[in-house]
């Protein structure tokens, strides 16, 4: 039986502190900036979504892989993280719907995963002492050897991995006769996103990460997006050219997560690497411009500097973290530009902020009346 021969396993974090486990299955090591997400189901999509890429998840609830795998919740081609850590791991799954287990979804990508770890204690630590680089390994002897490995990882400020899970060449998605053609950045992209546009009688040209303004505005589109992504936005100098160049030119423009970040970045508003970031499916926003509270999903490190933010004077801020008061969403008082911090195609996650890509939509249809 698996759970008698399972190897003993450990998570070293960067300050030296160890948590141990069992392999899922495998022996392995695998390197990374450890973070944590608090949602209780959507493991699949956390798994698959590109904004992971590099990143050790640790899964706070405490079962992980009881309803399987579907083709239908894929967030990309393959898995993103850089490894799993969790407390419960399910070997047998149990849901109409998925097409097989997570311990094989994870043996066909290749990924190293430990279970068995007080992951309550874990979070908490990372909580109360920032994220930081990782390792999981079933070298349990050689904890020397992991440490010296472990301090050669790059740290994830200043790091650029939009270049790492971007498409190679441009693709197109939905329908090639819908009413509008939006051309979209691939800094990271969500498939859900694209369902979401798609769904909203949009065609779409996905782009790669390095795309100029002019290779973009040759396809002639009605609006721009600029996706979700892993990394250091910062690095991102030609996104953030690309940005200037749309917002210049008051063509409609809209951003998430990372995509907010490049938005900031090219309004002149510096951005930090938050001490643990958001990352789950009941974070609350307010609408500053409604009143209303949503509940988001969120996944991301960084952060856009509120106080910069506030006076500058162009930008309004639009959306509110409610736990921390970080800006969620600003839009651009004279320009046909928005974004915001979170995830707005709920993969996983609720539909509170669906409302945006409607917003899109109609930013978008008023730009072509004005311009035909």
């Amino acid at each position: 039986m698996k759970y008698q021969t399972r190897k003993k396993a450990l998570i070293l974090l960067a300050d030296g502190t160890i948590f141990y486990g069992k392999a899922v299955g495998r022996e392995g090591t695998a390197f990374g900036e450890v973070c944590f997400n608090t949602g209780m189901t959507g493991y699949q999509e956390i798994f698959t979504d590109p904004s992971y890429f590099g990143q050790i998840m640790v899964t706070t609830n405490a079962h992980i892989g009881n309803y399987g795998v579907s083709d239908e919740e894929m967030e990309s081609s393959n898995v993103k993280i850089a490894g799993l850590v969790c407390k419960n791991f399910s070997f047998n799954y149990s849901r109409v719907s998925a097409n097989n287990s997570l311990e094989t979804f994870l043996e066909e990508n290749d990924l190293f995963a430990i279970s068995d770890v007080d992951t309550r204690a874990l979070v908490s630590y990372i909580r109360d002492n920032g994220a930081m680089n990782a390792v999981i390994s079933t070298r349990v002897d050689a904890i020397d050897e992991l440490k010296k490995e472990l301090a050669a990882i790059p740290d994830m400020n200043g790091l650029e991995l939009a270049s790492k899970v971007s498409t190679r060449e441009p693709y197109y998605y939905g329908d090639e006769n819908a009413a509008y053609k939006v051309a979209a950045l691939d800094i990271g992209i969500k498939k859900n996103i694209l369902r979401n546009l798609a769904k909203r009688d949009m065609y779409i040209k996905v782009f790669p990460y390095n795309t100029t303004y002019e290779e973009m505005s040759a396809w002639n589109p009605d609006g721009y997006f600029l996706s979700n992504g892993p990394g250091d936005p910062e690095p991102l100098k030609e996104a953030q050219e690309l940005a200037k160049e749309i917002i210049e030119r008051d063509e409609p423009l809209f951003g998430i997560c990372l995509g907010h970040q490049v938005i900031a970045l090219a309004n002149g508003i510096s951005t930090y690497k938050m001490h643990n970031g958001h990352r789950g499916i009941n974070h609350p926003v307010k609408n500053l411009l409604t009143g209303k509270g949503e509940i988001t999903s969120q996944n991301h490190g960084f952060a856009i500097n509120r106080e910069e933010t506030e006076s500058h004077q162009e930008v309004e801020i639009t959306h509110l973290h409610l736990n921390d008061d970080t800006v969620a969403g600003i839009r651009m008082k004279h320009k046909n530009c928005f974004s915001v911090q979170y995830h707005p195609e709920a993969s996983p996650g609720p539909n509170d902020a669906s409302y945006l890509f409607d917003q899109f939509l109609e930013n978008i249809t008023k730009h072509k009346q004005q311009t035909v």
